[in-house]
């Protein structure tokens, strides 16, 4: 899968033409009431705390939307890792790689699937970039923390290496030191690019948008990245939101 800075996926317009569709032909008129916002509590276990996992594999906006659709993931955050810079920015990196953290519940997806879904969703044999974006920061890498972690990329790397035969994998392994989040208009890009699933949301401020599970979510939805089945299930639930005319998207 390729992804690049000029030329982003098209926001999901079904749903607005459903939106439209509805408008046009129902009877009685449908009214999707949204509310200012809506807080959202995060689900998990109260007796499993929650693991973080760190990965560079191009992009950090698509990268972001990939991780946030599966199934465990509690919150993603886009960012910078992998450097000596303190404190990088979107304008000035330094030496660091576009990078996304995922919160994860282990009980309900572990860090060997995270890696799966990590050389599945990009090109681990291509050299300073990533499709069409250019740059030492669209670098591959996987970031662990500990002993097992490593063990299980360098089973994973050399799995894939295996796989591609004659081909290098260039992705790199290293010990996460820091990671830093970018700034407020990188996290969740592909959905802020969807005005109507913020408001199906209720019109999340910055802050609970970032920590969001349904926002994480619904990026990758809008992205369109999700695995089909998943992409299917969330399309399914705002169809009947919209045919309902629900006031207000609480969970997925």
């Amino acid at each position: 899968m390729r992804f690049s800075r000029r030329h982003v996926s098209l926001p999901h317009f079904s749903i607005l033409c459903s939106v439209v569709l509805i408008i046009l032909t129902a009877e009685k008129a449908v009214s999707i009431r949204f509310p200012d916002r809506i807080s959202e509590s995060v689900k998990t276990a109260s007796n499993q705390p929650l693991r973080t996992a760190v990965f560079a594999l191009g992009s950090f906006w698509r990268s972001e939307a990939v991780f946030g659709c599966l199934d465990g993931v509690v919150r993603t955050t886009a960012g910078f890792a992998g450097g000596s810079k303190v404190n990088p920015d979107y304008r000035s990196w330094g030496d660091h790689a576009e990078s996304v953290q995922i919160e994860y519940n282990p009980r309900l997806i572990n860090f060997r699937q995270l890696l799966e879904v990590f050389w599945s969703s990009h090109d681990s044999r291509q050299v300073f970039g990533q499709g069409p974006d250019v740059g030492n920061q669209y670098r591959s890498i996987i970031f662990t923390n500990g002993t097992e972690e490593s063990r299980l990329a360098a089973v994973s790397k050399e799995r894939e290496q295996t796989a591609l035969k004659s081909s290098i994998v260039t992705t790199q392994i290293l010990q996460l030191a820091m990671f830093y989040p970018a700034e407020p208009e990188h996290q969740k890009f592909e959905l802020k690019r969807n005005p109507f699933l913020l408001q199906l949301m209720g019109n999340l401020p910055e802050e609970e948008l970032e920590k969001s599970t349904l926002a994480a979510k619904l990026n990758g939805f809008a992205a369109e990245v999700c695995p089909p089945k998943i992409q299917r299930q969330i399309n399914a639930r705002i169809d009947e939101i919209i045919r309902r005319g629900w006031p207000i998207l609480r969970e997925l």
